[in-house]
């Protein structure tokens, strides 16, 4: 598998959304940046939902659209869930001290990383979600060595 290897996969309701997270947690490890794309409504907190749920979370799981980013504590690693979506400038990012949650031997899922400009690191994996018909398409990229290594660790 080259860089940029991509699998796509249609999902024709929440509850698959659900269940596509929860079969990419028993591949993830530690440190590990995931990019979560796709517009408004587009399931990126339902897969990181069933993400956490894989991952033996069972607590709540909320967007976090307001908060910048919700952490999680989980036996495996620490897992940060960030959403840009509101920052106004890149700069947003240094501001609040998010580099410190970079720091940690983590998994961190990233909404709307554009928003942060530079100050974001690079993905080792990209999940881009889509509306497809009444469900939605979604794409996972490989950018790194580490991104390729999960990949295939779930083609297999």
């Amino acid at each position: 598998m080259s860089g940029g290897a991509t699998l796509t996969r249609f999902l024709p309701d929440e509850a698959a959304t659900l269940a596509w997270g929860g079969e990419w947690a028993k591949q993830l490890s530690a440190p590990l940046t995931v990019y979560l794309e796709g517009g408004l409504g587009a399931g990126k907190t339902t897969f990181t939902r069933g993400l956490l749920r894989g991952l033996g979370h069972t607590g709540t799981v909320k967007s976090p659209t307001y908060a910048i980013v919700e952490s999680y504590a989980l036996p495996q690693f620490a897992l940060h869930h960030f959403d840009l979506y509101r920052f106004t400038s890149p700069e947003e990012w240094e501001d609040a001290g998010l580099d410190e949650l970079f720091a940690d031997n983590s998994v961190r899922l990233i909404e709307w990383p554009q928003q942060g400009g530079g100050f974001v690191p690079p993905a080792d994996l990209t999940v881009s979600l889509s509306r497809d018909g009444s469900g939605r398409s979604c794409a996972v990229t490989a950018h790194t060595p580490q991104g390729r290594k999960i990949l295939e660790s779930w083609l297999n």
